[in-house]
């Protein structure tokens, strides 16, 4: 986990990887690898380095990145992405049988959305979402919403729905829930989402000056989805 003994994470990852037929690719924004909490190293360590590739940018074109223009003209390539245009993950596991690549963006929402809509080789695969109602486990850092979830548990979910397996989102939220808890007992502080926050008069930031995040802000606090 290279992380120092005293927060080892090591136990509580798996003995071997995990088997899976599904290989990711993680899109990180840059401004993830500086993270000393990120999440996606952990990830990596669940997994054999075949089924999950980590590649660091903002722009992703066909000819700086050719292995990923043919991974998302593939037919069968998913991306993780919420919205309007996107179908449920499960519905698109049910008919699935051949082995999937699913790509995946590390980052804030805005820095996600900035990648998704600002290179056009995301928009070939198949735009799947979540429909679950799960909070994320991961208190240490601050969520939009109450279920905005962590790259590791989505991809954790998403897996177990791709390999119909359930114990591999078990397995790969082992380490997370352990990074939490040590955390936590070394002086952090449980971080409720800005929604939470907001509806609760317990957010004590300046509110923002921009309109479109201003307004972002009131559809949280009138329970919007956004």
């Amino acid at each position: 986990c290279s992380r120092p003994q005293k927060v080892c994470l090591c136990p509580f990852l798996p003995i071997h990887p995990l088997k899976v037929s599904t290989c990711l690719y993680i899109i990180q924004h840059p401004a993830e690898e500086s993270r000393v909490l990120r999440t996606v190293p952990l990830l990596a360590a669940c997994l054999p380095p075949d089924k999950c590739k980590i590649l660091v940018g903002r722009r992703f074109t066909e000819d700086r990145y050719p292995e990923l223009a043919t991974v998302c003209r593939n037919p069968s390539t998913l991306i993780l992405y919420p919205g309007a245009e996107a179908t449920n993950l499960e519905e698109v596991a049910v008919v699935s049988s051949s082995p999937s690549v699913m790509i995946i963006i590390d980052g804030t929402w805005s820095q996600a959305k900035d990648i998704f809509y600002k290179n056009s080789l995301f928009r070939l695969p198949k735009q799947v979402q979540l429909k679950t109602n799960i909070s994320s486990q991961y208190v240490i850092r601050t969520q939009p919403t109450n279920t905005c979830l962590s790259t590791l548990e989505c991809a954790a979910i998403a897996l177990t729905i791709m390999e119909k397996n359930k114990s591999i989102q078990e397995t790969i939220l082992r380490p997370l829930q352990a990074l939490c808890s040590f955390q936590l007992q070394h002086g952090a502080q449980i971080h409720h989402s800005k929604e939470h926050l907001l509806k609760n008069g317990l957010y004590d930031k300046p509110m923002p000056k921009n309109k479109r995040k201003l307004r972002r802000m009131e559809l949280l606090v009138n329970n919007v989805k956004i």
